[in-house]
């Protein structure tokens, strides 16, 4: 047991390490991510609500299509 733990631990890690790595690429392309047109923001007078759904619909795009074309061997 405790190898197959030690496996999904560092698939977990390399996991992070390739996010990180897509954050900082994301950050030197000046990507607006967060910031698209259709995000909403309502700024009240004590408060903010930030709802980026096109964001959202976005990334669960660009996420359905890499777990597609990765599941189909």
């Amino acid at each position: 047991m405790l190898p197959q733990l030690a496996r999904v631990m560092i698939l977990f890690g390399l996991g992070l390490v390739g996010l990180g790595v897509v954050l900082l690429v994301m950050a030197r392309l000046n990507l607006p991510l967060g910031r698209l047109p259709g995000d909403i923001v309502y700024r009240g007078r004590h408060t903010v609500v930030y709802i980026p759904w096109v964001t959202m619909l976005l990334i669960s795009l660009v996420l359905t299509l890499l777990f597609n074309l990765f599941s189909r061997r």
